[in-house]
Order: structure tokens, then sequence, then C-alpha cells
């Protein structure tokens, strides 16, 4: 599979598959393709689709096969924002924000991560829930705003606002902290707590959450009630 991603702020992603070769989506992603590409529906056993309903994703994921040649398909962001393609394999495992996930090989599993400290759960800012992409294979997530990336070293942290954190490898820690002073907290506009990522790791940024843009287009929208 050969891959281009063009379009930024509205990003698609354009796969060429050999004869055979098939992507995993989840519904609605899908924009255009080759006449060749079969689609077949599969909730991929009860176990895996309310994992994925869990972390925000359909129950259902599509799979589209390139049949008797090679075949072209696309697969086009939801937001304003950018795609990320990751390869996945053997020591390189990623935990993204809920509902990022877009397309990928048939060699990734996407699974529930469930946060290790309750603090980090309900107040970091993606939730109890978000989720672990493993297995082999490329897989393409949607980020909100535009990126930007860091790399941790061992116990170096970073502090981060609520929401904008896109993914971080597997080997990052999360954890909250609260804003000092009951000042700043109240009318410091940032919140009450702060996402603070350990690392030794990867860690990929979000300059817009799409949770922050409704909140900063919500008092233009008239009330018709």
């Amino acid at each position: 599979m050969n891959y281009e991603i063009k379009g930024e702020p509205m990003p698609v992603v354009i796969c060429h598959l050999d004869a055979g070769e098939s992507m995993v989506t989840e519904s609605g992603a899908m924009v255009w393709m080759s006449p060749n590409m079969e689609m077949q529906t599969s909730a991929g056993g009860v176990g895996k689709a309310f994992s994925r309903m869990f972390s925000s994703e359909s129950m259902f994921q599509n799979i589209y096969t390139a049949k008797g040649g090679p075949g072209m398909i696309a697969f086009a962001s939801k937001f304003p924002g950018a795609i990320r393609a990751v390869e996945l394999g053997p020591g390189k495992t990623i935990i993204a924000q809920k509902s990022s996930f877009l397309a990928s090989e048939q060699g990734v599993e996407l699974s529930v991560f469930f946060q290790k400290k309750m603090g980090a759960g309900f107040f970091g800012g993606e939730g109890f829930i978000m989720q672990k992409l493993s297995g082999q294979g490329t897989v393409f997530l949607e980020v909100d705003g535009s990126v930007v990336e860091y790399d941790l070293a061992a116990g170096e942290k970073l502090i981060v606002d609520t929401g904008n954190l896109a993914m971080m490898d597997e080997t990052c820690s999360i954890d909250v902290q609260s804003v000092k002073g009951v000042k700043n907290a109240l009318f410091g506009g940032e919140g009450f707590f702060n996402t603070v990522v350990t690392g030794p790791g990867h860690v990929v940024l979000q300059t817009m959450p799409l949770s922050t843009f409704a909140q900063s287009i919500a008092p233009a929208i008239p009330n018709k009630s």
C-alpha cells in the first residue's frame, strides 16, 4: 500500500492498493475510490465492537478490498486539521484521543485504553477512555487544528492544556495537576486542571481540539429559543 496526504486544512489520504490488499475504516470516511474496490461491513466480533464503541468509534467498520487488480481509495478528515500516518509494529504502540481513528491496514488492532490513574481519566481532558492502536501496519489518525510534535526523554515532562493531547507513544504516561492558586483557577481562563505527559516517547499535540472550537463559536450562534 502506498499513500499520499493532500489538502490541509481539510485533508484527505489517498491510498493505492495492490490486488487483494484491504483497508479498514470507520463508516462515512470514504470519499472516493476506483470501481474495483469492494466493501464489506463487519463488527469484528462482539468484544471488538464494544471496545470501539467505548472509545467513541462506530461498532461497525468497513473493509475495502482491491479486486482483480490495483485499486485506489481516499479517506477524508471530518474536521479542519491534519491526517498523520503512523507505522505500527513490534515496540511501536500508540495511545490516541477518542474518535481519532480514520483508516488503517488490516494488521492494525484498535482497542480501549483505560487510564491507570483515575485523576488522569476524569480531569485530563480526554476522559477515562482513550484509544490504543497496536499490531502491524499503517494507521491514519485525525488531528484537530495544526500539529506540534515533541520527543520526550525518560522522566521529561510536558504540561498540556485540556484536550490538546492528540496521541503519544505507549511508553509515555499521563497524569493531571491542578492549577496553582484559587484566583488563577477561577479567573485565569485555563480551567482547574492540566494534563502532564511524562516520557520517554513521542508526543503529538493539536492546536484546536473540536471541544475548544465549539466553545469559541458558541457565543456567535443565535439562540432561537
